[in-house]
Order: structure tokens, then C-alpha cells, then sequence
């Protein structure tokens, strides 16, 4: 589907769809910015504001879905049933309060981490999301000039609008590639060797995504969405595997799911086995399977549920984080994605141990209202309400924002 279409009769339907939502009432943010007017073009999003004048990373998802035709927007709001997760993610956070210190010195702020030997100016990184041009027309080539603008990790997803060498030349430096282990071994392999050609330094293994999800959020607002699809999607097909740039020149015909549903530990020794750069399993959230992937040979692990995309499970990322982290045992590095929002977010994160915080939405609503500057604005306020947290609390870098510094009532 293509953005720029006139859809103001398909906005009316959508609305009509999502009156019925039972996540409306769960979830009152998600029901705002799903109501509002939409325009005709992503940049009459902007026409009314100007990226300077946003407050806070929230006000970017209005400005995105005014600026999204439905099923573009149902797409990336869309959670699993009745999208309790999605909303779950964020409003665990409420449940953790911070421990501030006084009479610390912080006058000067370090956040600074280090991530596989690299250095990076703030914790926060910009998570895998596919098919960004189905946000902005410039895609994740939008995104990599954030990200470098601010110097800032951004993994790529495998099912991008754009390939590895064009995202990585953008960024200006390696990017890290998110894996979907597909159903055919030799397109798995030929796409792991591309991204390793291309500098990836590390290999995201996503893990959380077993074909037979029920997204109803985003099924309505396909239905709601009359405008032509096959501008977009060839033949009116949307698996990835038959337009994404990283599939380009491979043989996909026997691709038929982006994930085996035979997924064993023994198909995570076989990867170990391929990846010749750092292996990140992405979508752990038990103690258990975070233990066996330690003792498999992993080199990291993100805690993640796809952002509530995947599966109802109605156990939020944050709330997975700490015994993940115990298994972990400090032997490799924990990351975490999932309903971060505010600065607060992020400390409370890097408090139970998470060692960086993954942007999926937040990094897409700036995309989609604002272009470039909107994904650097995102990055900006978090990186303000992190120090405003971090001097508040009496933590002057990183490795002083501990344990002891959070209470949590999950």
C-alpha cells in the first residue's frame, strides 16, 4: 500500500473497526492516537508542528498516525488478541520506583556503554523494525542517518524496505543485523553470510516470532484500508521473503514461514556453527532458556517479546528482565526492548541489569512524522530524561545506576 493516497473514507471505516477494540479501553494512549484525523501525506503530519516543539517521545505517535494511512498504521500498533502486551510492556514500568541518592557529585554524566568491545555514547539503540518504507519514503536510510547523527547502535531487520550495504553506508558504520531463521537452511545461510560481508559485528537471532500469531488490531485496519496494495506488495503478496532487499538473488521458493516451527536447541548449535561474528538471541524471557543459552555458546541475549506482537502473554519485557539477568550471570551482556517511553524507562531497565535499551515504535513514530529529524529527535529526549533521571538520582555514569537504586512492586 502507498502512502499518499487519499484515504479519508478509509479512516471512517477504521474508526468504525476500532470503536469495537477491546483495547480501547485497556489501553487509553493506544485509543487517542488511533482516533485521531489522518492526512494524505506523512509531511502534512509536521505542517501543524515543528519537530523542536515535541515535549515528549508520546506525542510523536499521534503526529505518525495522522500522518500513516490505516493499514500502514495498524500495522505497526498492532499487537497480539486484545493487545493487553503491547500495553502491559509500558505500564509495568509504573511499578518501579527509583531509590535517589543525595550528596553525589554529578556535575558530569557518563553514558556511556560498551557493547562487544565498542563504545557507544548512550544505551539506547534503535531495535530491528521491518518494512520501513511503509513509514517514511526513505526508509531505514532515514533511520541510519539518525542513528549516525547521534551516534547510536541500530540493528536492522532482515524484512527492511532497504539492504545491509546501503543501511550501513548511511549509518556511516557496521549496523547489527536482526535474523529471521526462515525454513530453508540455504537462504538462512546465503542471508548470514551477506550481512557478515557486509561488517555486521553481530547477528540478532530473533527467536520470539512462531508463525500463528492473531494481530486483530492489524487486521481491521487492513480491512478499513480500501486504497490498492499492489503498488506495494507484487501480486498483493506480504511475505517478506518475496520483496525484502536482503532476499534479492535468492532462491525462496521453497521459503513458506520466516521461522521453523521446529525451532530446537539443537537448530541454535547449528546456528552458533554459521555465525562467524557475535550471536544475540533476541526474544529470551525466562531464566531457563536464557541458562541453556549461555551454556549453547551465545554471546548475548536481548529480552524481548516483539513488543507484544507475537504472543499474549501478558508478562511484560521489564518484568522478564531480572531473572534473565540472574541466569545470565554476568557472563554475557543482557539487552532489553519493549514499551520504553520516558528516560525514567531506560534507568529502570539499566538498574535490573540490562546492559542497553532497544527502541522499536518510539524510533517509528519520529520516522513517520518528521522523517530523519524526527528519529533524532526521538533519540534526543530520551538521552535528556536519561541525564535529568541520572542527576535526580544520584547516579553519574552507568555502572552507578544499580540494583539498589529501583524498588520494584512487579
Amino acid at each position: 500500500m502507498m502512502i499518499g493516497d487519499p484515504i479519508s473514507s478509509a479512516r471512517r471505516n477504521l474508526l468504525r473497526y476500532l470503536s469495537a477494540l477491546p483495547v480501547l479501553a485497556a489501553a487509553p494512549a493506544l485509543a487517542r492516537a488511533l482516533t485521531l484525523p489522518a492526512t494524505a501525506h506523512p509531511a502534512a503530519a509536521a505542517a501543524a508542528v515543528t519537530v523542536d516543539r515535541i515535549l515528549n517521545v508520546m506525542e510523536f505517535e499521534a503526529l505518525a498516525r495522522a500522518a500513516l494511512p490505516p493499514a500502514h498504521w495498524g500495522y505497526m500498533a498492532t499487537g497480539v488478541d486484545d493487545d493487553r502486551t503491547v500495553a502491559i510492556n509500558h505500564e509495568a514500568f509504573s511499578r518501579i520506583e527509583i531509590r535517589s541518592r543525595r550528596f553525589v557529585d554529578v556535575s558530569h554524566l557518563d553514558t556511556s556503554v560498551d557493547l562487544f568491545g565498542t563504545k557507544w555514547p548512550t544505551p539506547v539503540y534503535l531495535s530491528a523494525v521491518s518494512g520501513q518504507r511503509a513509514f517514511h519514503p526513505e526508509a531505514e536510510l532515514a533511520t541510519a542517518r539518525g542513528a549516525a547523527s547521534r551516534k547510536a547502535l541500530m540493528m536492522l531487520s532482515m524484512a527492511g524496505s532497504t539492504g545491509v550495504e546501503a543501511v550501513a553506508e548511511a549509518r556511516g558504520a557496521p549496523v547489527w543485523m536482526q535474523l529471521y531463521a526462515t525454513d530453508d537452511w540455504a537462504v538462512t545461510t546465503a542471508l548470514v553470510k551477506r550481512a557478515e560481508h557486509a561488517g555486521c559485528p553481530v547477528i540478532a537471532f530473533t527467536v520470539d516470532n512462531i508463525p500463528g500469531r492473531n494481530n486483530e488490531t492489524q487486521q481491521r485496519a487492513m480491512r478499513a484500508d480500501t486504497r490498492e496494495c499492489t503498488n506495494c506488495h507484487v501480486g498483493n503478496n506480504h511475505d517478506f521473503w518475496n520483496k525484502a532487499p536482503m532476499f534479492t538473488d535468492l532462491d525462496v521458493s521453497r521459503v513458506t514461514g520466516h521461522t521453523p516451527k521446529n525451532l530446537t536447541w539443537e537448530y541454535l548449535d547449528r546456528m552458533r556453527q554459521l555465525v562467524s561474528v557475535k550471536l544475540v538471541v533476541k526474544g529470551i524471557v525466562t531464566g531457563e532458556d536464557a541458562e541453556r543459552c549461555v551454556a549453547h555458546g551465545v554471546d548475548g541475549i536481548v529480552v524481548s517479546n516483539h513488543g507484544g506482537r507475537d504472543e499474549e502473554t501478558l508478562r511484560s519485557t521489564i518484568e522478564c528482565l531480572p531473572e534473565v539477568v540472574a541466569a545470565a550471570g554476568g557472563r554475557i551482556p543482557v539487552l532489553v526492548d519493549g514499551g520504553i517511553r520516558r528516560g525514567t524507562d531506560v534507568f529502570k531497565a539499566l538498574a535490573l541489569g540490562a546492559s542497553a535499551v532497544g527502541l522499536g515504535r518510539p524510533q517509528v513514530w519520529g520516522l513517520a512524522a518528521f522523517g530523519q529529524p524526527g528519529v533524532e529527535a526521538v533519540l534526543d529526549i530520551f538521552t535528556r530524561e536519561l541525564h535529568v533521571i541520572m542527576g535526580q538520582a544520584g547516579t553519574p555514569s552507568i555502572a552507578a545506576i544499580s540494583r539498589d537504586r529501583v524498588l520494584s512492586k512487579l
